[in-house]
């Protein structure tokens, strides 16, 4: 079953190129889908050109939905990591 978690951006810049490219690296580790939420549009999350293409700005509410083999450790792994980074308040 899916694993999903919900987020407000709260960098002052929104989801960046810095952020964005961490984030990035830290899912391509897994084998699951990782999927990005923004709105009225998905796209992967392990393709740093898709996840800038959607221009997240502050204040936005996205959704990180990991479904396969190991979504479990995956979301667990990118709470840490957007914790880490102190761009967001997760729901």
């Amino acid at each position: 079953m899916a694993q999903n978690l919900k987020f407000t951006v709260t960098d002052p810049v929104g989801l960046y190129a810095t952020p964005t490219t961490e984030l990035v690296n830290t899912v391509k580790q897994f084998y699951c889908h990782v999927t990005l939420n923004y709105g009225n549009k998905s796209v992967n999350l392990k393709s740093m050109m898709g996840v800038l293409s959607l221009g997240i700005p502050t204040k936005a509410q996205v959704e990180i939905v990991t479904d396969g083999e190991d979504e479990k450790k995956a979301i667990e792994i990118i709470k840490d990591k957007i914790n880490e980074l102190g761009i967001s308040t997760i729901e």
